[in-house]
């Protein structure tokens, strides 16, 4: 049991006495400053507390008193988020679940794991690897982002081409409700079990509806064979170009990256220089997996395709450190921003594919009008995007400026038929963007069915959807804060 507490906060001194083991909470202003945003630096506010639960028992306890108090509260994971869905606007008790870090079980016969939702996302792989194995969903962050996170945000990856995000991993949930009511969804996996896809609902709603607490992933078993091919471009449009062609050939390659001038520079900068040439406009990454039947055809088909679109060089990994160097300089794309720029604004829009030479060439007429440098990385095979915004905090209006020229990028993807998230999620940097894909009458209807789960409002206010009829008002008070 925790002991009373310095403080005359009378709900932190409760709150405490429902936690077991010691520092299971944190109250004083100097430790509360870690909390006070997530990987979207540019808005924080600083919680009321940190409690630190060590199983379910304990988060749905914690959930009863704030409820039965209406003391606002949020889960938090690693808070490596890029859209501040763990940010404290409210002066809530965030509920961090990160010594919920347990792989409960693994069952590879039937091919799946359970986990608790503290556990980091690459540590399942690298749990598992011995046996053949792996967990496909992997974010850039995966070295530190927890599976918890990953449901709450739908979280996808490099890999997501062929095998998905999050979603298409998950078979079951523990979910604590907003009341502390504790409820299990899926039916151990077994497929089309009746009733509505709640599994579905959850995994995304970005912790506005429950706070999951164990989670039932599946694993596949490792590919035969996989290889990796570099190809660089003199002309960004031709690489783009070549990311259709390629799926046009009826190949679905595990992954399609693609990295711009400006991205290449900060990357070779970074920690993990491949000597990428430093005049190339655009590189592209494909990888390309499976039985070994057949790998080498799509191999030579993809080489085809590079060179028919004016490829300066094209080449194939030549052993798994290889492999693993280009794969590292590629995910540490966002991370290396800092060695060119003091901040960065990172967006994540999603285009049909075969727009993106008009899409890139319209980002780049947003940076020439806002006057900052737009870095783009994306998964170019499913035309998920990502412009990082270059700008200097310190700097008077840049951080307006950033904002309103990520706004637009994402204005772009949703004027050709896409949209402005793929996997980093709405949480309060997009809210008054989810207005370009969706009418006030379609968010009405989706606050809608969150007010059934939590209808006092009580769990992560303030996130995911603009208040219909209001709009601005976020992005208004945002600019208000930041001035």
């Amino acid at each position: 049991m925790v002991k009373k507490l310095k403080t005359n906060d009378k709900h932190i001194n409760k709150l405490a006495r429902l936690l077991t083991g010691p520092n299971a909470i944190l109250y004083h202003k100097e430790d509360l400053l870690a909390y006070d945003c997530d990987g979207f630096t540019i808005h924080k506010h600083l919680p009321r507390a940190v409690v630190f639960p060590k199983n379910t028992e304990e988060v749905a306890k914690i959930v009863q008193y704030c409820a039965k108090h209406q003391l606002p509260f949020l889960a938090r994971g690693a808070g490596t988020g890029l859209s501040g869905g763990a940010t404290p606007l409210n002066n809530e008790v965030i509920i961090s679940l990160v010594r919920m870090k347990k792989l409960i079980s693994l069952d590879v016969e039937n091919r799946r794991a359970v986990v608790e939702p503290g556990y980091i996302n690459l540590k399942l792989t690298n749990s598992i690897s011995d046996k053949g194995y792996y967990y496909a969903p992997d974010p850039s962050s995966q070295y530190a982002c927890t599976i918890g996170g990953n449901v709450a945000e739908n979280a996808g990856g490099a890999h997501c081409l062929k095998y998905g995000v999050t979603t298409n991993h998950i078979l079951g949930l523990e979910v604590v409700l907003p009341n502390g009511e504790i409820i299990h969804l899926g039916n151990d996996g077994i497929p089309d079990t009746p009733g509505y896809d709640l599994i579905g609902l959850i995994t995304g709603s970005e912790g506005t509806l429950g706070i999951v607490t164990k989670i039932t992933v599946r694993i596949l078993k490792n590919p035969e064979e996989k290889q990796t091919v570099l190809a660089y471009f003199d002309d960004v449009e031709d690489g783009s170009r070549a990311v259709s062609d390629i799926i046009s050939t009826g190949i679905v390659p595990a992954a399609m990256e693609m990295m711009d001038k400006t991205a290449i520079e900060a990357v070779e900068a970074a920690a993990f220089p491949v000597g990428h040439p430093k005049d190339i406009e655009a590189v592209l990454l494909i990888e390309v997996d499976g039985i070994s039947a057949g790998i080498e055809e799509q191999i030579t088909d993809i080489l085809n395709v590079c060179t028919s679109r004016n490829v300066r060089e094209v080449k194939v990994a030549e052993s798994e450190q290889e492999r693993a160097r280009w794969w590292a300089n590629r995910k540490t794309g966002f991370g290396a921003m800092g060695a060119i720029s003091p901040d960065y604004l990172v967006q994540d829009g999603v285009i049909p594919r075969s727009r993106l030479p008009e899409v890139l060439s319209r980002i780049n007429q947003i940076s020439e009008e806002s006057g900052l440098r737009i870095a783009n990385i994306f998964h170019a095979g499913d035309g998920n995007l990502h412009p990082l915004v270059l700008f200097d905090a310190n700097k008077p209006g840049d951080t307006e400026k950033a904002l309103e020229a990520g706004s637009a990028c994402l204005k772009v993807c949703a004027d050709v038929g896409g949209t402005i998230t793929g996997e980093h999620g709405v949480g309060i940097e997009k809210i008054e963007e989810m207005r370009f894909v969706f009418s006030d009458s379609e968010i009405n209807a989706q606050t809608e069915v969150r007010e059934v789960f939590n209808p006092d409002n009580l769990l992560n206010a303030g996130k995911l959807f603009p208040s219909p009829g209001r709009c601005g008002e976020v992005k208004k008070a945002m600019k208000a804060v930041i001035s």
